[in-house]
């Protein structure tokens, strides 16, 4: 799961009457965009180059660059923008044939392994001995998930992005209702909402990695972290674990009951409809990143302003084993570096991540902007910000959480993570029993894959 959202400036206000009309087509036009700048291939001469998401933190990565090409002619950076599905699979072909940018963004986890085992990117821990003022800015459980068998191949570029309950205010009050704090809440809800015409939940099922916020929460929640630590682990037979049999079954019965708007198979998240569902109140709520509020913010900012979105936290399952602060999510974003760039793209690249990644401006910019940068001490500025309610919540969560799970699809091998989110979408479809499921992700573990 990635970040991602608007292009639009965070400073565009749009009025609630327009907004409520508009919302679904300006965020579809917004999200769109498959990129922006001229994208070419990442090696070979010139200046280093950059692909990043769409939306999110955008403004603020373009800012900080264009600052950095400004003041440094002769270590520029070239960047260029996709939108998340799209740049999943043009950077894995691209970093697979040797072509991928300078600088490869993303989560760490199985797909950065899958880059080192491959040879393609740099490892960055004897340039931190050299400069340990650039491991030290950082939080160190967020710096540890670029680490790979003890070597340092990515750092932090951005925002802490827990996966978050988004909910209307407007449509819970319909039905005289507060944010589910139980599952057994949550399931009551439906029938009220359904009643009042209300989607109980938005979900963006045709991008598929929405589906997976719900199986990584209910099986975290019912069973504990170590459930997917033993499944990244490889264990033989490790998707056997009953609290992964439970999540699915507890999926498939929110299914039945009506728990998703009718269009949730066909709506991609990329589109921004689910949250123009949650923002018009034809949906009640909506499981979703830590970076949405981002979005919200650039595009629907009456929204936050007249306190229509509010946010709280996954609820709890009666006889859990997993303890409610834990977090799934991305604990941020990384750069790695292409091991294929020229010596002179190295130069600038390791330049700008010293110099240029979050300078007082950058790291200023990223709060303005929404979000909470994975530095420290930053507590201060969080509080002193506009959108203090959400930073300070989001900061509070990251920093008392006893363990923060990486996004299954990021932390598990390129080839697993695809056989996860097809076979996870045939659950939603209900074309796939638990066990069906289970026995067909059994078999991607210790088995030769074609990556």
């Amino acid at each position: 799961m990635a970040p991602r959202g608007p292009r639009t400036p965070h400073t565009r206000r749009t009025p609630r009457t327009a907004a409520a009309a508009l919302c679904a087509t300006a965020l579809a036009l917004s999200l769109s965009l498959t990129a922006c700048g001229s994208a070419g291939p990442g090696a070979g001469t010139g200046s280093a180059t950059m692909w990043g998401l769409n939306g999110g933190d955008q403004a603020v990565l373009e800012d900080s660059v264009d600052t950095w090409n400004k003041a440094h002619p002769g270590e520029d950076i070239r960047l260029d923008f996709f939108a998340n599905d799209a740049y999943k699979t043009k950077v894995r072909t691209a970093v697979g044939a040797g072509k991928g940018p300078t600088f490869i963004y993303g989560w760490g986890g199985g797909v950065l392994k899958s880059y080192v085992d491959a040879g393609q990117v740099v490892d960055l821990s004897s340039y931190l001995d050299r400069h340990p003022e650039v491991r030290d800015r950082y939080l160190p459980s967020v710096l540890d998930n670029g680490v790979v068998d003890g070597k340092t191949y990515a750092l932090p570029n951005g925002r802490s992005q827990p996966i978050l309950l988004y909910f209307n205010r407007d449509a819970l009050a319909k039905v005289g209702a507060e944010p589910p704090e139980t599952w057994a809440q949550l399931m009551d809800l439906v029938p009220k909402f359904k009643k009042a015409g209300i989607a109980p939940f938005a979900l963006g099922g045709q991008s598929k990695w929405p589906d997976l916020m719900w199986l990584e929460y209910l099986v975290d929640r019912i069973g504990g972290p170590e459930v997917f630590a033993d499944i990244a682990a490889n264990k033989p037979g490790a998707w056997s674990h009953p609290a992964v049999t439970e999540a699915l079954t507890k999926i498939q019965q929110l299914v039945d009951a009506g728990g998703f708007a009718d269009s949730f198979t066909s709506s991609a998240a990329d589109n921004g409809s689910d949250l123009a569902l949650l923002h018009t109140g034809k949906a009640a709520m909506l499981l979703h990143g830590g970076w949405l509020y981002q979005t919200i913010k650039a595009n629907l900012p009456e929204a936050i302003e007249d306190r229509t979105i509010g946010w709280t936290t996954f609820p709890t399952v009666a006889g859990g084993k997993g303890s409610p602060a834990n977090l799934v999510g991305n604990p941020t974003n990384y750069w790695s570096l292409s091991a294929k760039a020229t010596a002179s793209q190295k130069k600038a690249a390791l330049a700008y991540l010293k110099n240029g990644m979050f300078s007082e401006r950058h790291t200023q910019e990223l709060i303005d902007s929404g979000t909470v940068p994975v530095v420290k001490g930053i507590k201060k500025r969080l509080e002193a910000a506009e959108d203090k309610d959400f930073l300070t919540f989001v900061y509070e969560l990251t920093k008392n959480t006893r363990n923060f799970t990486l996004s299954w699809d990021q932390a598990l091998s390129p080839a697993q993570a695809e056989a996860l989110l097809v076979n996870l979408d045939q659950i939603f479809l209900k074309k796939l029993t638990p066990g069906q499921f289970v026995d067909k992700m059994n078999a991607t573990i210790n088995t030769t894959i074609e990556e």
